[in-house]
């Protein structure tokens, strides 16, 4: 009976988090909420809860926003998310794949981090030639030359593991001698 009461409690909480979320103009408490509901995604605990709260579709809409920190903690929510099977559907399903490939263009090296494991974690046998697309990889191939090894790491990981190899080497000589941009965008430092 007591579990039952934390569970149930767990998702008042989140549930007050989201209307809290949608009823506030105060960007600076929106983004502390989305902070929130991005480190209870993190729990596998709460994926349920949050599913049914439609905290997926709110974390993808936050991915075309201006506000830089909104961008920020959707897809570092979507991150965590998308570890969990159903909820990397539901993304796949919401046609995520291209909100999450924008934001391998952004000026945060979070952002783009989080953008780079999103993209790990949504790769299927079926999504595979979204994920992998040419313009993914040859972003991937800049990513890899960055200045931040946390960067370079992460794409070069994305590039071995995820990638054809074939079409990694054709990104890598077609960038050879460009300036060094993340889809037209300079790369963070």
């Amino acid at each position: 009976m007591a579990c039952k009461d934390i569970g149930s409690d767990r998702f008042e909480y989140l549930q007050n988090l989201v209307t809290e979320f949608q009823d506030t103009d105060c960007d600076e408490a929106k983004e502390q909420v989305l902070a929130n509901l991005a480190n209870f995604a993190y729990d596998p605990r709460n994926m349920e809860d949050l599913r049914r709260l439609q905290v997926t579709e709110l974390f993808l809409d936050m991915l075309t926003e201006e506000n830089e920190n909104f961008v920020e903690f959707g897809i570092g929510g979507l991150c965590n998310m998308s570890m969990e099977r159903e909820c990397r559907d539901e993304i796949l399903c919401s046609g995520g794949v291209d909100l999450v490939k924008n934001c391998l263009s952004s000026r945060r090296d979070e952002t783009v981090l989080s953008a780079i494991t999103t993209l790990m974690n949504l790769t299927t046998a079926n999504s595979r030639s979204q994920t992998t697309d040419a313009a993914v990889v040859q972003c991937m191939v800049r990513l890899s030359l960055s200045e931040s090894s946390r960067m370079r790491n992460l794409a070069t990981m994305y590039l071995e593991d995820y990638c054809p190899e074939e079409q990694v080497k054709r990104a890598r000589e077609e960038s050879q001698g460009q300036c060094q941009t993340a889809l037209g965008i300079p790369l963070p430092k």
